[in-house]
């Protein structure tokens, strides 16, 4: 269902080449209306809604990317090589992976290889059930709070790529300290999420400044401070694009936000992406 009959908004930046204007505002509305609930809900409601939101979203935008770009072979294999390319260090073969935001299975396919156990947290299993998956592959249906199937440091090293931005703000303490809980002492967890001051990067981009879609914060390295407190004993900061990742100092990134803060031109913005394209970290236990 493609909403019609809304009044014409000012991009933001062109288009993609295989979307056309009213697609890409169908998208933002119906994305922009979900998040909007999901913002104002308590506990008990955002579990309802969790459940159900990305079912409701592709349905009302059939064309949405993330539908398109699943089955392009090509796109996909290229995506899972660059998350291997950062996360394949860390992965060791007697100790047990975890990713949450699995999606279609596919990095833990590859990860597979390289551990005991790749196990996939997702809020459903979206494995192509005609794909092939190894022995040591499994999925978790996670409501996004209880996650008592994985008992406390049962887990060597966790990941997430394009997660926590799409985190309701007093769910964020709950999923670190989640993952703090399943890590064993000196296990890591990997996260990657785009840097707010090259943003938004959800559909907002096209018609907004801001992210007012399913993006409900873009984050900062700044931000990662208030993680530290949680309990991890160190966090490692990278440097990361595609599949070139580079350990920093903190300072860098200090530095660099503390300079380019108040940025909002969208051709600046583009170029700060080369300095902040993510905000990579490792933490540790």
């Amino acid at each position: 269902m493609i909403i019609t009959g809304i009044s014409k908004m000012q991009l933001r930046k062109p288009l993609p080449s295989n979307r056309s204007y009213d697609q890409v505002l169908n998208h933002y509305l119906v994305e922009k209306a979900l998040a909007t609930k999901l913002k104002a809900a308590d506990k008990k409601s955002r579990k309802e809604i969790y459940s159900s939101m990305y079912d409701e979203l592709f349905t009302k935008v059939p064309d949405h990317p993330r539908l398109t770009k699943r089955s392009d072979e090509k796109e996909s294999r290229k995506k899972v090589g660059h998350r291997m390319a950062f996360i394949k260090r860390f992965l060791k073969q007697n100790e047990v992976f975890v990713e949450f935001a699995s999606g279609d299975g596919r990095l833990l396919k590859d990860a597979a290889g390289h551990c005991n156990q790749a196990i996939g947290v997702d809020i459903s299993d979206q494995r192509d059930e005609n794909e092939h998956f190894p022995d040591n592959v499994s999925v978790i249906v996670y409501d996004g709070y209880d996650l008592s199937k994985l008992t406390d440091e049962s887990v060597d090293f966790v990941f997430s790529d394009q997660l926590i931005e799409h985190l309701h703000d007093e769910d964020v303490e709950h999923h670190f300290t989640t993952v703090k809980r399943i890590l064993k002492k000196g296990g890591a967890y990997a996260f990657r999420t785009p840097h707010a001051f090259c943003g938004p990067h959800d559909v907002s981009q096209y018609f907004s400044d801001f992210p007012e879609c399913f993006h409900l914060k873009e984050w900062r390295f700044n931000d990662v401070k208030a993680i530290e407190r949680i309990g991890f004993s160190r966090v490692k900061y990278y440097w990361s694009a595609k599949n070139i990742h580079v350990r920093m100092p903190r300072f860098y990134f200090s530095i660099l936000e503390s300079l380019l803060e108040n940025i909002n031109s969208y051709k600046i913005r583009k170029i700060t992406q080369l300095f902040l394209p993510s905000v990579t970290c490792v933490l540790v236990k």
